[in-house]
């Protein structure tokens, strides 16, 4: 079996597990993760974390920027990377991938066309539209004054979401027509989501209950993950402000096998389809965000990647080889027309195997997350008693400040933690973020709990 020097492009907890999987796979000879974190810097075979296994000693970081495609690609032909593995939105829709490919580098995650799915909200609401993909009533705009008269013309609670990506926080919930003006003024006026607030998206408001399905896809063939569900409200019972995510769990239990192959047969099937007809194969991840509304499932939003932090969820649970499944994924030739004929997924579909059982994730924040916060508080509790709680730590916001791991982000870590079911998953993934401390640190009580189907985003019985 050839070996493989793996590349992963991002410094989050999903950069993180993703190098954590592709660790275990015995093709992956080593895992460099650009520019990674302080959980991905390994020091003799032990992660900086303090937490020793026998396959951390393949991970290293090095300093590139995720961003910096020129050096990421010079860095990738220098040392012979045989796969690099694209971990944020933002490069996908600069064209990384395009980019690499044409250097004739093997790599994973759509193409920059492909990845207008999540980098405009207006792009995948026309294709959805175009497509006979479910979703809500929606209108698009690029000017204030129109968007303002639609809002109370509609009459009823929307979504107001900027067009360009945001990182997770461009989309804002309106009760009222005067909330809803409030939020484009935000948007369109006062740009405070920056140039991907200069269109905007306003949606119904759509009830149910959430929840997030993932596919690998090659262009022609999807394979699900296990279906997952994040907390985006900072605080307990869905209170205060969105944020990139504040815990997650797989799968979902009031998602049935028979609503799956519903979604993959309305939702990401069809999307896969219109994409290889518009001569834009999908290759990589699609997300899809859905609502599961009295109508049935109804897509919210295409993301371009794997999920954070839902891949802190779905990765543990996944028992093949992750590198056996991301390389039949990559065709040979994704700029050309041999593009079209796709990847290898369709053969081995059937040998991609999951866990039993459940998984979880807590997220551990900076203090004031997700508005200003501080940077380089000391992290306690990483040793090697954490490993006694039977969790794992997936670092997204640290680094390494004199041998001491400090933060540096407003998302910090993760705590994931598997079961023979959802409640000993919840119990571990608790028992281990209670190890770890560092000042003013904050992360949310109830991630696992199901509310009302009323709410947008809620999710009253405990898993």
């Amino acid at each position: 079996m050839d070996q493989l020097t793996v590349m992963i492009v991002g410094s989050g907890g999903r950069e993180h597990a993703l190098a954590w999987k592709v660790a275990q796979s015995p093709q992956a000879q080593k895992v460099i993760v650009a520019p990674g974190n302080g959980g991905t810097v390994c020091r003799g075979g032990t992660t900086a974390s303090g937490i020793s296994t026998s396959f951390t000693s393949k991970i290293s970081n090095v300093d590139i920027r995720a961003e910096d495609t020129a050096g990421l690609l010079r860095f990738a032909q220098e040392n012979q990377i045989g796969l690099t593995i694209i971990g944020p939105e933002g490069p996908l829709a600069e064209g990384i991938v395009d980019t690499f490919t044409a250097a004739g580098l093997r790599v994973f995650g759509p193409s920059r066309a492909a990845a207008q799915l999540e980098a405009s909200k207006a792009y995948a609401k026309r294709f959805m539209c175009e497509q006979h993909i479910p979703t809500a009533e929606y209108a698009s705009f690029d000017d204030f004054e129109s968007a303002a008269a639609w809002v109370s013309a509609f009459g009823r609670p929307v979504v107001v979401k900027a067009d360009g990506l945001a990182a997770g926080k461009g989309v804002i919930i309106c009760e009222t027509p005067d909330d809803a003006i409030l939020a484009l003024r935000r948007c369109m006026l006062d740009r405070e989501f920056g140039a991907a607030g200069a269109t905007v998206v306003i949606e119904e408001r759509m009830t149910g209950r959430e929840v997030s399905v993932l596919a690998f896809s090659d262009g022609h063939t999807i394979v699900t993950m296990p279906p997952a569900r994040d907390h985006k409200r900072v605080f307990d019972n869905d209170e205060g402000p969105n944020t990139g995510g504040m815990g997650a769990y797989a799968p979902v239990p009031d998602v049935s096998e028979a609503l799956i192959d519903e979604i993959k047969r309305t939702i990401l099937q069809p999307t896969i389809d219109g994409m290889l007809a518009r001569g834009i194969p999908y290759t990589g991840v699609l997300y899809a965000g859905i609502m599961l509304t009295p109508r049935g499932p109804r897509t919210l939003e295409f993301n371009c990647r794997f999920g954070d932090p839902e891949t802190q969820v779905i990765l543990p649970l996944l028992q093949s080889d992750l590198v056996d499944i991301l390389m039949a994924c990559v065709p040979t030739g994704m700029l050309s027309n041999e593009s079209l004929r796709g990847g290898a997924l369709d053969r081995m579909s059937s040998e991609v195997r999951w866990h039993a059982g459940a998984c979880a994730t807590i997220v551990a924040a900076a203090p004031g997350y997700p508005g200003t916060y501080p940077k380089s508080l000391p992290i306690h509790g990483l040793d090697e008693e954490f490993e006694q709680s039977g969790a794992i730590v997936f670092h997204a916001g640290t680094t390494i400040t004199d041998e001491q791991v400090v933060t540096s982000g407003g998302r910090v870590l993760s705590v994931s933690a598997q079961g023979d079911d959802m409640h000993t998953a919840l119990e571990r993934a608790y028992a281990g973020i209670n190890h770890i401390h560092f000042e003013g640190m904050h992360y949310r009580k109830d991630i696992g709990v199901i509310r009302s189907q009323d709410a947008p985003t809620a999710h009253t019985e405990t898993i």
